[in-house]
Parts: C-alpha cells; structure tokens; sequence
C-alpha cells in the first residue's frame, strides 16, 4: 500500500508540475507536446490518429478533440489518409515543430530537476524497467 500511494500522488505532482512548467513558459499542456513529440519522430511527421491516440494513451475521442484545439492554434493539420480514405492523419506542421524545439529544452530540464537527478542510475534502470513491464502487460488488454 506505501508504494501505490507513494506511486499515485507522486505521478500526480510531477505531472501537474510538469504540465504547470510548460503552460506557463510555452503555452502548451504536457498532452500537447506528447502528441508533438510523437508526431515529430514518425516518418514524414504523421500519424493515423488511431495509432497517434494509443501510443499516447488516450481514447480516440479525446484524441479528436485534442487534435481539433491543436489544428485551431497552427500546430497540427488533419488530412485524409492516401491509403485509406476512412483513415484520418494528423500532421505536424512548422508552427507545430517550431513549438517542440521552443519547449523541448525546458521540459526535458523539468523532467530532470524533478525526477531523473533525485534517483541514482540504479534506480532509473529499475524504474525505467518496472514501467516497461507494466506498459507491455497493459497494452496487452487492447
């Protein structure tokens, strides 16, 4: 019980903390620059929405209207998939990849300060271990 509630109001704070860090220096919520993130590490810089919404663990709704406020500020663009005219792609655009470059160096110094430089290399490993367990096992329910 002490390492479940150490776990949920631990990820609690660092989430909010990060999320907090990049609205305020780069006008983005921490769901934003996840989905900018993978945008700009997939070939040609898109993605299906599908594919976009589970690898950032959100529910294709929610991924729409993610997507749907992220369009209306010039940092993605939807288009039909060429291969599959019911498919849907979301796009980064250069607003989008500019605005990644902005807020990158901050958040990964937010990431750092607030987790990463608090555990010694042992624990990284070990965390970094733990949650890709735990990831594979529940992506396994999908």
């Amino acid at each position: 019980m002490t390492a479940w509630r150490a776990y949920i109001v631990g990820s609690a704070l660092l989430e909010h903390r990060l999320n907090r860090e990049l609205q305020v220096a780069h006008g983005l919520s921490i769901a934003d620059y996840e989905i900018l993130v993978s945008l700009s590490e997939a070939p040609d810089m898109q993605m299906r929405m599908s594919e976009l919404a589970n690898g950032v663990a959100h529910s294709k709704s929610r991924m729409s209207h993610q997507i749907r406020r992220m369009e209306s500020e010039g940092l993605v663009r939807r288009q039909e998939c060429p291969q599959d005219g019911r498919g849907v792609l979301a796009v980064l655009t250069a607003e989008g990849l500019a605005k990644l470059r902005e807020a990158a160096p901050s958040h990964v110094q937010g990431v750092r300060d607030h987790m990463i430089d608090l555990l010694d290399p042992d624990e990284q490993k070990t965390l970094a271990a733990v949650f890709s367990r735990l990831t594979d096992h529940l992506r396994g329910f999908e």
